[in-house]
């Protein structure tokens, strides 16, 4: 029974996602046609067989079964159908044929605009909503042993000083996988006890980040107070918001992990924290200045604590810096998107690794909203982005298919001939549908 629930939950989020997607995509399309006066017979949400339908004006309403997709049947147009029955009288005034190149190249590609749209108002939504919290980036890296940034050559300790030439010691500038799957390769610039040390990323970067699902190895832990807790042993003794911990009893502080592991280690007696106080709680520099406090440690819950917590940025965004933000992070998950599918298609990483279908996006979802709505919203974002982007290939039977011959015929000044065009549309449909089977079956393995 558990099995049946947990099943119907992954479907159940998977086909909203999908639902919305589809259903913006199209949307695109329909309002472009109607802002063109071209007649739609037919908007489409899910494929046949219908589920359930109704017709207002000239055009049928339709929420199909099959929800891998959606169309919008427009007059006078070569589409999913393959209906050329119409196309061989003279054209109509309501007709996709009869309008001119530009017009028909905004229906085309508005599905694909309305994707991107839907992105940034949800990327901007969510600043809105919940605003941005990260841990400052200005301290020296925690490494995981066992990891991508280990292998690359940083350390513990190091500090990232220049991230693919531009240099971000001056500033708390986020450091992440978006930065990673950019630049190709990736190099850092690192201080490593005051000497520059620079390394280089692997080349299939972005299979093994998959392989590890995502997780780089560098984290940024700094041991700089946060907040202290009214009335607590740290508040009692002093320490204030800002003091970076450097050293407890004879144990050196390098971050946040190191204090609990030298407090717990004392087993409840007093133990001696030295801290630096400064203008700057990030900066690199000798202890000899540190403050020095003794703390007796409060047990709570079997743990040892002294009352602090670490710090974290937050802002704020008010509606305009939301909306800006939002095109921002569309801008950047536009090109993280391109850049992943070029560097698949390519041969650069692997693509088995990396090319995910219905199954793995389910998945995805699934462990998105289990997370809440916050992160279920996020994949949404690139989900939409990333049919935006495949929509846009010029493979035909794909919305790039049919811009490409707008774009042949705005050049030359003549429409490609019908068979030619329903050729490669069916051509189109094959390499689709073998491309379809292959992902599922894919997905399977990887699972």
């Amino acid at each position: 029974m558990s099995f049946i629930a947990n099943m119907l939950s992954y479907v159940g989020w998977v086909l909203l996602a999908i639902m919305i997607l589809v259903f913006v995509h199209e949307l695109g399309h329909f309002l472009f046609a109607k802002l063109f006066k071209m007649r739609v017979d037919k908007f489409s949400v899910g494929f046949p067989p219908k589920i359930l339908g109704f017709k207002r004006g000239d055009t049928e309403y339709v929420l199909g079964l099959t929800p891998l997709g959606g169309y919008v049947k427009i007059a006078g147009m070569v589409d999913e159908s393959m209906d050329t029955d119409a196309l061989e009288s003279e054209p109509q005034e309501h007709e996709f044929r009869a309008k001119p190149v530009w017009q028909r190249i905004l229906v085309i590609t508005g599905g694909v605009l309305f994707n991107l749209i839907l992105a940034a108002v949800i990327f901007a939504g969510l600043k809105a909503t919940y605003g941005e919290m990260f841990v400052p980036s200005m301290g020296p890296v925690r490494v995981d042993s066992a990891s991508i940034a280990y292998d690359m050559g940083i350390r513990s300790g190091d500090r990232i000083l220049a991230v693919n030439g531009s240099d971000v010691s001056g500033s708390r500038a986020f450091f992440g996988l978006q930065e990673m799957l950019l630049a190709d390769p990736l190099r850092l610039e690192l201080d490593r006890d005051g000497q520059s040390v620079g390394v280089e990323g692997p080349d299939d970067m972005m299979t093994q980040l998959n392989r590890t699902k995502g997780r780089f190895g560098v984290s940024f832990d700094p041991a700089v107070v946060g907040s202290v807790v009214e009335d607590s042993p740290a508040a009692r003794a002093g320490l204030q918001e800002g003091d970076r911990i450097v050293r407890i009893d004879s144990t050196d502080i390098l971050f946040w992990n190191d204090i609990s592991a030298a407090v717990v280690a004392a087993g409840g007696h007093p133990v001696r924290v030295a801290v630096v106080r400064s203008g700057d709680p990030y900066s690199a520099g000798a202890d000899q200045n540190a403050i020095e406090y003794v703390i007796t440690p409060e047990e709570t819950n079997d743990s040892w604590l002294l009352g602090i917590s670490p710090v974290f940025d937050f802002r704020e965004y008010g509606p305009l810096e939301a909306v800006g933000a939002g095109i921002s992070d569309t801008w950047v998950n536009t090109r993280l998107v391109a850049t992943s599918l070029k560097r698949v298609f390519s041969g650069q990483d692997d693509f088995r690794e990396n090319i995910g279908g219905p199954v793995m996006i389910a998945r995805a979802t699934k462990e998105a909203a289990d997370q809440g709505a916050r992160f279920f919203w996020n994949i949404v974002a690139v989900l939409s982005i990333t049919l935006a982007i495949i929509n846009i290939m010029p493979i035909p039977a794909l919305d790039g298919g049919h811009l490409m011959f707008l774009i042949y015929e705005g050049i030359v000044r003549k429409e490609p001939s019908l068979k030619v065009r329903m050729v490669m549309q069916q051509i189109g449909m094959v390499i689709l549908l073998l491309f379809m089977v292959f992902v599922i079956f894919n997905d399977f393995l990887n699972l």
